[in-house]
């Protein structure tokens, strides 16, 4: 058994009997369908036009989810001077498949960025010249301003850092990403974040805030194929990802990968959740729990939704949705779009620990 076969295999045992029933929590589903289908994706035949697999610069591409900064605590407006940096990184999206990735600051998804509405941030914008001869930019969905800021921060590798200032003058929670004429091709490759405007009267407190991004790459290579992939703009065109991932990495967020988020019983926790595309629809769900506050399309200041089971969040979005953790065991966030969880990564886990409930579930009754 190859080892990105032996990999998958473990990935499937990690979700339970039946591997794809188990991840999608409905009926249907064969482990040894995904394992014949790896196989003769990754035979030695197939191979032969991927590159062997490169030295990585980055243990991980995908950003910590717990990498959010802190919630807002001052009453009147302040300034932020916020740097962006352009990093190209060679990176695994999974065991044995690397892939060249263009980031913000050198993971993916690009950094949280969390201000208050009436706040004024001063960005400086850099591309070192290691990023090779590729123009970049950055639009915020939250700037008022030619192209969110991306006509004045159109930039070169051997151009001087350039520099905007914005104020922050409408809450929610938005998407920023590179938006060069080949957007596209960036945004696959990486270039995406969030930034997070919070209203004058801050947001509800919960105990735990993850952030995650959700992107398709597109490479020559199939799924699971060990090598090193190459970026396919003709598979990009036909809008036919190899790979949907969350932060950058097939399944990171879960035992075979960087591990599963963690949470207790009687928390909450709230997720913010870019999907910077470039091209499919995300449905969001939580595996055994639902959205019990939902801001649809990242909507701050509208009452939020309650008890949604699947939202949908369209590429160039970033919406937030809050969970409670009433019972034990794993969440499983994915979108529902299933074949992109059972075959293409997109899954993340969140394990809560605590007391059983058997008032609310009780797997021995």
């Amino acid at each position: 058994m190859t080892q990105h076969n032996a990999h998958r295999r473990r990935f499937l045992q990690a979700m339970g009997a039946a591997g794809a029933v188990a991840v999608a929590g409905c009926l249907g589903g064969d482990e040894s369908g995904t394992e014949a289908n790896s196989d003769q994706n990754g035979g030695e035949e197939e191979e032969e036009g991927l590159e062997a697999a490169k030295s990585v610069d980055i243990d991980q591409i995908a950003r910590d989810p717990t990498d959010v900064p802190a919630p807002v605590d001052w009453n009147e407006p302040r300034t932020h001077d916020v740097t962006l940096r352009t990093q190209k990184v060679t990176a695994e999206i999974e065991p044995g498949v690397t892939f060249d990735y263009m980031t913000f600051e050198g993971q993916v998804p690009g950094p949280m960025i969390r201000v208050r509405q009436g706040d004024t941030v001063n960005l400086t914008f850099d591309v070192p010249e290691d990023m090779n001869a590729a123009m970049h930019n950055v639009d915020f969905h939250a700037v008022y301003g030619p192209g969110g800021g991306a006509d004045a921060t159109t930039i070169a590798p051997d151009d001087d850092p350039t520099q905007i200032k914005f104020r922050a003058e409408y809450p929610g929670v938005f998407i920023y990403h590179c938006a060069v004429p080949a957007m596209d091709y960036h945004i696959s490759s990486g270039m995406f974040g969030s930034i997070l405007v919070e209203p004058e009267d801050g947001l509800p407190e919960v105990d735990n805030e993850f952030y995650l991004g959700q992107h398709e790459i597109y490479t020559a290579g199939e799924v699971g194929e060990e090598g090193h992939h190459a970026f396919d703009h003709d598979a990009m065109m036909r809008e036919e990802p190899t790979y949907v991932v969350f932060n950058g990495q097939a399944y990171g967020f879960t035992a075979d990968g960087v591990g599963p988020m963690q949470a207790n019983t009687g928390e909450t926790a709230r997720v913010y959740f870019a999907n910077g595309g470039p091209n499919l629809l995300s449905s969001f769900h939580p595996i055994g729990n639902v959205w019990s506050n939902l801001y649809r399309s990242g909507d701050l200041l509208s009452e939020p939704a309650n008890n949604v089971e699947t939202t949908p969040v369209p590429p160039g979005t970033t919406t937030a949705a809050e969970m409670e953790f009433p019972v034990p065991g794993p969440v499983k966030l994915v979108d529902h779009a299933l074949s992109r969880v059972v075959h293409r990564g997109a899954l993340g886990v969140v394990n809560v620990q605590g007391e059983e409930n058997p008032d609310v579930y009780d797997e021995d009754p």
